[in-house]
């Protein structure tokens, strides 16, 4: 599986390594890596905009984000290539990191970790380009179609960002995860403008 797409391989094991050693041995690492608007605004740590992707919160955490990327990842840069899929997979942390420093540029105690956004920008990319191929939630015993999958999670993640009790207190960060959708949807079609056509025409049968 990893033999044509070794970058979502090793992605997948930086994740575990760096997410293992901040939660085993060391958990101020979790601090100075995570995403934090103040920090990033007030004291020039630009490296949190990356940093706070390899950083999780948890095991559960950190597994389905790997899970994801161990299920979708390799598809992906089979497609994209490897080059493509590293765009594809920062630029999406970063679209969601963008998104998410513009809502919280006030928020001095917000911090988020994980690479959700990179993941969610994954999901919908493959939403493109398989739109019928079914995606298996945990609990959930019928598959859904990509392409639902994908918009429903946009939609949500929308919905769910607005209604947010505190938006400075952290919980689940659905405003990264809709910015890392946004970011992989608009790469993706930057990459491979004739997507869209052939997504169109798949959805459309």
């Amino acid at each position: 599986m990893f033999y044509d797409s070794p970058f979502s391989l090793f992605l997948l094991l930086i994740n575990v390594m760096v997410s293992g050693y901040a939660l085993f041995y060391d958990k101020n690492l979790i601090d100075k890596l995570s995403f934090r608007p103040t920090r990033v605004l007030k004291d020039k740590e630009y490296y949190r905009m990356i940093t706070g992707g390899f950083v999780h919160g948890g095991l559960a955490h950190l597994a389905f984000n790997m899970i994801t990327l161990f299920y979708f990842g390799p598809a992906l840069e089979a497609l994209l290539g490897p080059v493509g899929f590293l765009i594809l997979f920062f630029g999406a942390e970063l679209s969601a990191h963008a998104l998410t420093l513009w809502l919280h540029r006030n928020s001095p105690h917000y911090s988020a970790v994980g690479a959700s956004g990179a993941i969610s920008g994954i999901v919908v990319s493959f939403a493109l380009f398989y739109p019928f191929q079914k995606i298996y939630l945990f609990l959930i015993p019928v598959g859904i179609p990509a392409w639902f999958f994908g918009l429903a999670f946009i939609a949500f993640s929308a919905y769910a960002m607005t209604k947010k009790s505190d938006p400075g207190t952290g919980g689940i960060a659905h405003e990264a995860h809709l910015g890392g959708a946004i970011g992989g949807l608009i790469l993706t079609l930057l990459l491979h403008p004739e997507v869209l056509s052939v997504f169109i025409s798949q959805i459309t049968r």
